[in-house]
């Protein structure tokens, strides 16, 4: 019996491996499983399209961009959020409106989330992996700029926000000014993060359904 239902957004899982992330968000969701959590994870592949029950419990939704041509990343990311969003409300759905929380890891699919929050009523938490401020350090065109108010936006309209170390805590609260008690430093592969961010998963759903 599951505890809870969670949805994970990731813009990479295995098979499509571009960098750290990918395993990253692979281990959690199996440890999540072995806590009686139902994971869903929702991720882009080019062309593996259908669901997958994988071998570890996790349960995957991989959609693909409608829109084959692109100029940046920023619209390659627009367009493929309306596929994600669809994705969770299949999910949602199915499992009753069952949903507790959303993790969304990284910036990418924050509109997805923010929408789905607003239509659903699902809380989400942000897990900031990164910020555009380092990506593209002293950037200030307007591309730099809109991804950044996409990361404002998610740190605004998130529940939570999970970061891997202090520093980078620091960091997201000197360019985004966001509260400290807003954010729950979790590092990766410390002792009991599952656990840590299990606790964090159940701190957001009580608060968003106070009993």
């Amino acid at each position: 019996m599951t505890i809870m239902n969670a949805i994970i957004f990731s813009w990479e899982y295995p098979p499509r491996i571009v960098g750290q992330l990918a395993n990253h968000v692979r281990e959690l969701a199996a440890q999540l499983v072995r806590n009686s959590v139902g994971i869903y994870v929702v991720t882009y592949h080019d062309y593996l399209t259908e669901q997958y029950n994988e071998t570890d419990g996790v349960k995957t939704y991989r959609v693909v961009n409608p829109v084959r041509t692109h100029i940046g990343v920023l619209t390659w990311v627009l367009t493929l959020n309306q596929e994600v969003e669809r994705a969770a409300a299949n999910i949602y759905y199915s499992v009753n409106k069952h949903v507790d929380v959303i993790d969304v890891y990284d910036w990418h699919f924050i509109p997805a989330a923010v929408t789905l929050k607003k239509a659903l009523n699902i809380p989400f938490i942000y897990s900031v992996e990164s910020l555009e401020e380092h990506r593209s350090h002293g950037a200030n065109s307007p591309f730099n700029m809109a991804i950044k108010s996409i990361e404002w936006l998610g740190m605004y309209e998130a529940a939570r926000l999970i970061v891997k170390s202090e520093w980078m805590r620091d960091e997201t609260y000197r360019v985004y000014k966001v509260p400290m008690e807003k954010m729950q430093v979790i590092p990766s592969k410390s002792a009991n993060w599952t656990k840590r961010i299990l606790e964090t998963y159940k701190d957001v759903t009580e608060g968003a359904n106070p009993k």
